[in-house]
């Protein structure tokens, strides 16, 4: 068993660390945010109970190694800006899914390129990961250019997976191998 709640990367404007309960306030003015939450599938969150209880499923997710869940910290401000995930991890098959999600007020500021690397490079380097993959709504245009200038190749289209509070929504799946990556890769 792997514990990641230890994991804390450093990049030129952000860190990326485990999120503790004094987040839970920035992590819910984020995640309440209707369009933060426009291409997601879930809901909206509605309450303070919401980031409590994420904070505390994924610090428990992280300590049993079952994925990474890091808060997205501008160091300039020390705020929170965002959150980054790889989950769906199987060890066996060395691969993870990866999420994102930040703050409407930080978007275009170049975060998600900055972080993604990162996680990325602890995905291959780190957990020794051979691939990573994403799924987003293909309407989700901004994301999936984030993907692909972070190395993701769109690899294929699930029609009307999800509905979410009664729309019905596509994914797109990308796909990233480490040996195809642009990171630096150790493994």
């Amino acid at each position: 068993m792997q514990d990641f709640t230890q994991a804390q990367i450093h990049t030129p404007r952000l860190t990326l660390r485990t999120l503790i309960p004094s987040d839970s306030e920035a992590l819910f003015s984020i995640f309440s945010d209707p369009e933060v939450m426009r291409y997601w599938n879930t809901p909206p969150w509605v309450s303070i109970v919401d980031a409590e209880q994420f904070i505390r499923e994924h610090q428990a997710g992280m300590l049993s190694g079952e994925w990474v869940t890091l808060g997205i910290f501008a160091r300039d401000e020390d705020a929170l800006v965002g959150k980054c995930m790889l989950f769906h991890y199987d060890r066996e098959s060395r691969r993870a899914e990866i999420g994102f999600g930040i703050a409407r007020s930080t978007w275009g500021k170049g975060y998600i390129q900055e972080a993604g690397a990162a996680l990325i490079d602890y995905g291959f380097n780190t957990m020794h990961l051979r691939r990573i993959e994403a799924e987003i709504d293909p309407q989700n245009r901004a994301s999936g250019k984030a993907l692909e200038r972070l190395g993701f190749v769109q690899e294929g289209l699930l029609r009307e997976r999800w509905q979410i509070n009664g729309v019905i929504s596509d994914s797109a799946l990308y796909g990233l191998l480490a040996k195809n990556s642009p990171a630096k890769i150790n493994n």
